[in-house]
């Protein structure tokens, strides 16, 4: 069969270097789950050195294409191609409720919309690593005081302990993209169970984030401050100055006041 054509409306762009292949896929500890799913697979470029791993490899593909193209060059995944698209499938009808890992090199298009799906399934998802345009590997991994640090830092570091692993340059793809892409590896934090609210956590963050330049005392109005609350001198502060601690002592604050 021949190669598989990269379609623009899937993002897709096809990793040509084996060995970025095999570091990506030598990024995950195969520690506390026994299978991998890896989204996006393409021609197999990563899946191969998947295969190799003493762990069951799962794919989910939306490209009929590719799929056909993994099913005639790798016996090893049949039965295990998930012909869907991730961020709208129910992932449990194959996984069960058991653990997994999570790996790819995303389409950049909605590599976003697949972290966020990654942490609705962070009970069963203790690693996650992959592929992103490197603004977007950054700004995951990002620390606060910076200008990109933001809600899917705070939200990601909440749960995972993020680290940005190595950058990728244009020229190992095919098609090449225009950005410079990141490497990186989301490790489930050992007591990943937030003491406060998760639902009013998501919230808090995302409300605070949409107007960053303003004060939390002004970006947090529509939660009905009460006035004595207002006074604490946390509200001083601009979101991007609060590290992931003080969103959770944040949330709690609000929690208490019975917002």
């Amino acid at each position: 069969m021949n190669q598989v054509k990269a379609k623009k409306h899937l993002g897709q762009h096809f990793l040509t270097d084996e060995n970025i292949a095999k570091n990506i896929a030598d990024t995950l500890g195969f520690q506390g789950y026994n299978k991998v799913l890896e989204i996006g697979p393409g021609m197999g470029v990563l899946t191969k050195y998947l295969l190799e791993k003493p762990i069951t490899t799962y794919v989910i593909e939306i490209d009929a294409e590719s799929v056909d193209y993994l099913n005639a060059h790798y016996p090893k995944l049949h039965g295990k191609i998930i012909s869907k698209d991730f961020l709208k499938y129910n992932i449990n009808e194959v996984f069960e409720g058991q653990p997994f890992a999570i790996i790819g090199n995303f389409p950049y298009n909605i590599s976003s919309q697949i972290v966020f799906r990654c942490l609705d399934l962070r009970e069963q998802v203790p690693e996650f690593s992959g592929m992103f345009q490197k603004e977007v590997a950054e700004r995951i991994c990002e620390k606060k005081g910076s200008k990109t640090y933001g809600i899917l830092s705070v939200l990601v570091q909440a749960f995972y302990d993020a680290e940005y692993l190595f950058t990728v340059h244009e020229h190992v793809f095919n098609p090449p993209p225009k950005v410079k892409s990141g490497v990186l590896r989301l490790r489930r934090k050992e007591n990943f169970h937030l003491p406060c609210s998760e639902k009013l956590f998501f919230n808090v963050v995302k409300t605070a984030f949409q107007q960053r330049r303003k004060t939390l005392r002004n970006s947090l109005k529509s939660f009905n401050l009460t006035d004595n609350l207002k006074e604490d001198s946390i509200f001083d502060l601009r979101p991007e100055q609060l590290t992931v601690e003080q969103f959770i002592e944040l949330t709690q604050k609000l929690e208490a006041h019975a917002v």
